[in-house]
């Protein structure tokens, strides 16, 4: 039976609408870790969604609705698809993981009311983390292959020992937008653990090794295994494309660009 909850309105010109969360079947996620992967710089949030829904077998459990959403359909295995899913287990080596996924970007008064959903869905289910993660921009040119730096977070002293405990670099000055950026003040609030992780990205395409290396860090976090390599060949496959297509692309000149005058002569 489909159970609906936790509505948040959000208000559009004169009129409020609804973001709902439709659970399809109850699970047990007291003491979960949700992850949050709504399109973010190189799509790295995406793109570390869904690898971890398929690497661990998660199971759709529900999905968010709102009139202010996409009006499209998602067709995947020939099966229609919110906008927006909840995938979960119970139980991976004693972790229970949530993973919300979209793939497309909330408009800006969409974000608060989608990160408030989250948020206040985490604490009725009794979950005890969300983690966040980001891509950040790369300034300047990298090296083919090289591997993506990841940093995190962290909102709550308790979150912060844990990357601490990890060893993962902590992000200590500049701006988290969107979806991330209202988990962490809100957490931060509620007194709840979020950990957001930003790993640097090409903003120009798909970046397979930046959310490589944010799953990485996921998987130190929560002492899970996931194997990443197929990212980093999905990356180097990318990364080639990209060259060759640059070599091949040489500056073109027209003859007409050349003699046209001056428009202030």
């Amino acid at each position: 039976m489909l159970k609906k909850h936790l509505v948040i309105l959000v208000r559009d010109g004169d009129a409020l609408e609804e973001v709902k969360i439709n659970e399809f079947e109850k699970v047990d996620l007291k003491g979960g870790t949700i992850i949050a992967g709504f399109p973010s710089i190189g799509l790295v949030s995406t793109i570390a969604a869904n690898y971890i829904i398929d690497s661990l077998g998660l199971k759709q459990i529900g999905d968010m609705s709102s009139p202010y959403f996409p009006t499209l359909s998602v067709v995947h295995d020939a099966e229609p698809l919110s906008p927006v899913r909840i995938y979960a287990s119970e139980g991976i080596k004693g972790e229970k993981i949530i993973v919300f996924v979209s793939e497309f970007r909330p408009k800006p008064n969409l974000i608060t009311p989608l990160a408030n959903v989250i948020m206040d869905w985490a604490i009725k289910k009794g979950c005890k983390l969300i983690i966040s993660p980001e891509g950040m921009i790369v300034e300047g040119e990298t090296e083919e292959g090289a591997t993506a730096s990841a940093y995190a977070i962290a909102s709550t002293p308790r979150a912060k020992e844990v990357l601490v405990s990890a060893n993962i670099p902590q992000f200590k000055n500049g701006i988290i937008a969107g979806v991330s950026g209202v988990l962490l003040n809100k957490g931060k609030r509620e007194n709840f653990d979020v950990i957001s992780i930003l790993a640097e990205a090409h903003p120009n395409y798909p970046d397979a090794r930046a959310a490589a290396a944010a799953i990485e860090v996921i998987t130190n976090l929560l002492e899970i295994e996931i194997d990443v390599a197929p990212l980093y060949k999905e990356a180097e496959r990318i990364e080639k494309q990209l060259q060759m297509i640059q070599k091949q692309a040489k500056p073109v000149v027209s003859p007409s660009s050349q003699t046209e005058p001056s428009m202030y002569g």
